[in-house]
C-alpha cells in the first residue's frame, strides 16, 4: 500500500522498480490514484499507475476514528485506513505524521528512503548513496541528517 510522494519521486528517478523488491502487487488507494491521475497523462507516475501491471488501484476502506483524528492528507489516510483494515500490510509513506501514526497502530511502515536501503542490503543496487542523490536531485527533500543517517545503516 502507497502514498503518493513515494510513488511520485520514484517515477521521477525513474527508480519505480525498487517497488518491486516487495514483491507482488503494489496496491495504491482510489485517493492515491485520484491525485496522481489529476497530475495529467503526460506526467509520468500518471502512465505508470495506468500502465505498469505489477501497480493495482484498490477501493478506500472506510477510515476510522483513529486515524481520523490524525488530521492527515487524504492519501496518507487512505493508505492507512487500507493497511489497519488488513493485517500484515505495510504502509509506504514519507509524510513524518502519517509515518507517526501507522507507528502507533503497529502498522508496518517504509519510506521511500527505505526502498533504497533495501534495495541496497538485498544486493539490486551496488551503492545507495547515488540513489539518494538522484532523488534529492529529483526535487525529494532530505536533510543532510537524515542522509546520513539512512547511509550508515547501510554501510555507506
Amino acid at each position: 500500500m502507497i502514498d503518493a510522494s513515494p510513488l511520485i519521486f520514484l517515477a521521477r528517478g525513474e527508480l519505480l522498480e525498487l517497488l518491486k523488491l516487495l514483491g507482488g502487487v503494489i496496491l495504491v488507494p482510489e485517493p492515491v490514484a485520484s491525485e496522481i491521475l489529476r497530475r495529467g497523462p503526460n506526467d509520468r507516475t500518471a502512465r505508470a499507475l495506468q500502465t505498469a501491471p505489477w501497480i493495482r488501484i484498490v477501493e478506500a476502506v472506510p477510515v476510522p476514528a483513529v486515524i481520523q483524528n490524525w488530521d492527515l492528507g487524504p492519501g496518507e489516510t487512505s493508505v492507512l485506513a487500507w493497511a489497519n483494515a488488513h493485517s500484515g500490510s505495510e504502509a509506504i509513506l514519507d509524510d513524518l505524521a502519517a509515518r507517526r501514526c501507522a507507528t502507533v497502530l503497529n502498522i508496518p511502515v517504509r519510506g521511500t528512503i527505505g526502498l533504497v536501503l533495501a534495495a541496497k542490503k538485498n544486493g539490486r543496487i551496488d551503492q545507495a548513496s547515488p540513489v539518494i542523490e538522484h532523488l534529492r536531485r529529483a526535487g525529494m527533500y532530505l536533510s543532510d541528517r537524515v542522509i546520513n543517517e539512512a547511509l550508515s545503516l547501510v554501510g555507506e
